[in-house]
């Protein structure tokens, strides 16, 4: 997963027709590290539908506040540079939910 490190970047990314999901992290938050393991697996599960990219809400806090985001890890899908669907909750999420809202974000972006 590429690690986004400037606001062009991010705009470059998003800008594509393929889904992009931005996973907006910390370094010091439990639930960002709780997802770290199986993560790979998942993008690789989903190589060729949807690029995933990592962005550190706090490095990039012009992006995080545009997206208001304010709970992390935050999931949200991109297309085309609009956002189409979030995943955003205080709770801690699973690799079932994630990939339950990967794939919403692929039919949501099908849809368009």
């Amino acid at each position: 997963m590429e690690r986004i490190e400037t606001v062009e970047r991010f705009n470059e990314v998003i800008s594509q027709e393929e889904p992009v999901v931005a996973v907006f992290k910390t370094s010091w938050c439990p639930d960002c590290h709780f997802i770290d393991p199986f993560m790979p697996e998942v993008e690789a599960n989903y190589a060729g539908k949807v690029t995933f990219v990592e962005i550190d809400s706090e490095k990039l806090l012009d992006v995080a506040q545009q997206y208001h985001i304010l709970g992390i890890p935050s999931f949200v899908a991109f297309k085309g540079g609009k956002e189409t669907i979030r995943f955003v909750n205080k709770l801690r999420k699973t690799r079932t939910e994630i990939e339950q809202f990967v794939d919403r974000a692929i039919a949501v972006s099908a849809a368009i």
